[in-house]
């Protein structure tokens, strides 16, 4: 498939030539290129968000259901290691429409796989829906493909805002699902399922709607896509790329670390559904759709005001040591909440104003570091970084929960404050921006 999609040469007498550049017609203003990015986006999420809910149900047959939750969750983000450079290395050389097209049928098939409910199908589907799951780091190439320097840290930011909103809309969509079909619990799962399905499909639509918005394309061969996948799967070569990358670029590497360590911390995004259904808490699907409602109206809602009016004003870098450091106790906090609903949301409430906000932060900042010819590379080493490090805090998590399952929140926690520390440690470099290369001469 990335083969149709791209169409790569592999072989023929003319597959040494060197690459041919496709006339590109002129691009659409991002006002109206801006709107359809973002909804690619949010019906993504939303798909993903209203699932969510009833993925206890494909392993609350086995033993240690928690571990097994967790062991999905990392082997959905683990293949992101391999995946996301090479969706990111096809956008720069092919463009980024394809990825999103490829994407958006991943998403569609892999939840398919989701009929019938068992937990067989539930693994199945967790490897396939990883391995086309770059569509974030080519959705933040196109944001920054289309925004001006001055609104980059806005769009990126609106972004977050709207991947926020698609946690609201999921369970919510799931939710009146639920209530007003009155659907037994044996038969939640298949019905969200089903309503999911649905939501791909029109994302597919979508994509192939989307206009191109990445010019500057000279292919990719298939011996490169071939050394492209070689390197993905090797954490020691994509660690030597970000040091070559950082080596022409001061900066970048810190700031991928920086993302590490915060997507450590926000691994508990995964581990809430078993935190909250398996714990002293016991929320069905429909008090976890509630939950995720409430955390995602607040979240979009301070997202986008902080964005729009504080984002750009503000020290970016020390604006995440301070939320990062007050967000660490929170974050300790949740699993000290007992049977405690009221403190559940209280502490969420502190969290949409504290470490929810630093994600965008970083990615402006490294999305300042890029230029147009490695847009897609840099955010796709970011996104692998970032499924290596998804894969790696969900063992940790899934193992600690079989101990105990308040556990894992001091790891999260410990993370959080690694986050603190690392930004402050980053020098004046990391806040400034890369110039664009000179284009080529008349």
């Amino acid at each position: 498939m990335l083969r149709l999609l791209a169409g790569l040469e592999l072989a023929g007498p003319g597959a040494n030539r060197a690459p041919t550049f496709a006339a590109v017609p002129p691009p659409l203003p991002s006002h109206r290129r801006l709107p359809l990015l973002y909804a690619i986006i949010l019906v993504d999420v939303v798909v993903g968000a209203a699932v969510g809910p009833v993925l206890p149900e494909f392993v609350r047959g086995l033993r240690q259901p928690q571990l097994w939750l967790s062991v999905g969750t990392g082997i959905f983000l683990g293949v992101q290691l391999f995946s996301a450079p090479l969706l990111g290395r096809l956008g720069d050389g092919y463009g980024r429409r394809p990825i999103f097209i490829l994407s958006a049928v991943g998403t569609l098939l892999a939840n398919a796989l989701l009929l019938p409910v068992r937990a067989g199908l539930y693994f199945v589907n967790r490897v396939s829906d990883g391995l086309t799951n770059g569509m974030y780091a080519t959705a933040r190439s196109a944001i920054t493909d289309v925004s001006r320097p001055e609104q980059l840290f806005r769009n990126l930011g609106i972004e977050g805002a709207i991947i926020s909103l698609g946690f609201v809309l999921g369970p919510m969509a799931a939710g009146l699902l639920l209530t007003a079909l009155q659907v037994p619990p044996a038969r939640q799962a298949t019905y969200v399922v089903r309503l999911a399905l649905a939501l791909a499909a029109l994302n597919v639509l979508l994509a192939l709607w989307l206009p191109e918005t990445h010019r500057q394309r000279n292919g990719v061969r298939g011996a490169e896509l071939r050394a492209e996948l070689a390197r993905s799967v090797n954490p020691f070569t994509l660690w030597a790329r970000l040091r070559a990358k950082n080596a022409s670029n001061p900066g970048i590497r810190r700031i991928v670390l920086t993302q590490v360590a915060l997507t450590l911390s926000t691994g508990y995004y995964f581990y809430f559904v078993p935190f909250a259904s398996l714990s002293a808490l016991r929320m069905d699907a429909r008090a976890i759709s509630y939950f995720f409602m409430f955390f995602g109206a607040l979240s979009v809602g301070l997202n986008y005001v902080f964005y729009t009016y504080f984002a750009d004003r503000i020290n970016q870098r020390r604006a995440i040591v301070w939320l990062a450091a007050l967000g660490a106790p929170v974050l300790a906090g949740y699993g000290l909440v007992g049977a405690s609903r009221p403190a559940l949301y209280v502490l969420v409430t502190l969290d949409c104003l504290t470490l929810s906000l630093i994600q965008g932060l970083l990615e402006g900042l490294l999305a300042r570091r890029t230029t147009e010819a490695d847009r897609g590379e840099i955010f796709g080493l970011n996104q692998a970084f970032q499924g290596l490090a998804s894969f790696g805090t969900t063992l940790v998590f899934g193992g600690l929960s079989v101990l105990d399952l308040r556990l894992p929140w001091a790891w999260f926690a410990v993370c959080l404050a690694a986050v603190a520390w690392l930004a402050a440690r980053q020098g004046p470099a990391a806040d400034a921006p890369r110039p664009e290369p000179a284009g080529p001469a008349a």
